[in-house]
């Protein structure tokens, strides 16, 4: 998995391009940890390009909205493909998440 940022307005925009699962887990978790340490309330995180997210994957979504919840800020998901909504569906996690289509639509809202 690779992931690009990028700021847009107020929001940190956290792209992922690949697959979510353990290997690279705790190198997301570390930069969106260090970006909510450094004072930044707003993300997106784009899963346009993602491919596949396993549970070490939705417990880092968790972990990261919990700290930012509790810094006052938000954590918004942006362009689920069928697949990785499925399993959010699945996990429960679409009650828990603001999820939008596009990140556009998450920046503005």
């Amino acid at each position: 998995m690779e992931f690009k940022e990028s700021k847009s307005g107020e929001f940190w925009v956290i792209a992922l391009v690949g697959s979510l699962d353990t290997p690279k887990h705790m190198e997301l978790q570390r930069k969106l940890l260090g970006i909510i340490e450094s004072g930044e309330k707003y993300i997106v995180v784009d899963c346009s390009g993602l491919t596949y997210i396993s549970s070490s994957g939705l417990r880092i979504l968790l972990v990261v909205l919990k700290k930012i919840a509790n810094s006052g800020g938000t954590l918004r998901l942006a362009g689920l493909r069928d697949n990785i909504r499925e399993i959010l569906v699945i996990a429960g996690f679409t009650s828990i998440f603001s999820i939008f289509t596009s990140v556009d639509e998450a920046v503005k809202s």
